[in-house]
């Protein structure tokens, strides 16, 4: 009988946990921002507007919360600078 509580609670706790696609698309809106390292051969596709880049660097982009691209640049400190000079907290992913 212990086991079906102990279930039932953690059921109870999963369904208290679940968040929503759209809630979790918003999550950080206008305060968060991660900094991505991309490839070059990739900048045309995020970035349409920046000038044509030479294959093979490693550079950096700066994304909103929701993933909108906001800047590249070729340093991690200078994506991370650029987020808090604009009062974003910047994560990083890889």
């Amino acid at each position: 009988m212990a086991n079906n509580m102990t279930e039932t609670k953690l059921a109870d706790t999963a369904n208290e946990a679940a968040i929503t696609q759209d809630a979790l698309a918003h999550l950080g809106d206008g305060r968060l921002a991660y900094v991505k390292p991309i490839r070059s051969e990739d900048v045309a596709n995020m970035f349409p507007q920046a000038p044509q880049i030479a294959p093979g660097l490693t550079l950096f982009a700066l994304h909103a919360a929701d993933g909108t691209p906001i800047m590249l640049t070729d340093t991690r400190e200078s994506a991370l600078a650029s987020a808090w000079s604009n009062e974003l907290e910047a994560v990083s992913v890889h």
